[in-house]
């Protein structure tokens, strides 16, 4: 049996992303399931690039602040306490807008852990 327990406020945030990134998954090992935690600034954005996965299901739970997050279709507003999530080949971009009071802090998880992120261009209907 293997078990972890993990702050991820010790943990090291990740070098060059784009908010404060803390990933639970490559502390504990996790073969399957990624997670993390996120703190986004003021004008800082969850992901690297809006984006979209193959296979990936992505849940955000907004844990504190409000969480913004973009998608082809309209643009969703996630208060603390609330869940987004994005189904496979779903384009989205999670971020705190500029204009933002606050910082936002998000728990974020996805399965399959290693399905990597295709970027979308949202002038391309298809994300192709």
């Amino acid at each position: 049996m293997g078990y972890h327990y993990l702050d991820p406020n010790d943990l090291d945030a990740t070098p060059d992303y784009p908010c404060d990134r803390r990933g639970i998954s490559d502390a504990a090992e996790l073969a399957a399931l990624h997670l993390a935690t996120y703190e986004m600034a003021p004008g800082e954005q969850l992901p690297r690039v809006y984006h979209y996965h193959d296979q990936r299901e992505e849940a955000f739970y907004v844990i504190s602040g409000t969480l913004h997050v973009e998608t082809p279709d309209e643009e969703y507003v996630v208060e603390a306490g609330e869940v987004f999530v994005a189904e496979p080949e779903s384009p989205h971009r999670a971020y705190n807008p500029e204009s933002a009071d606050g910082s936002v802090r998000v728990l974020g998880t996805g399965a399959p852990k290693s399905d990597i992120a295709h970027p979308y261009e949202p002038e391309d209907e298809g994300g192709e």
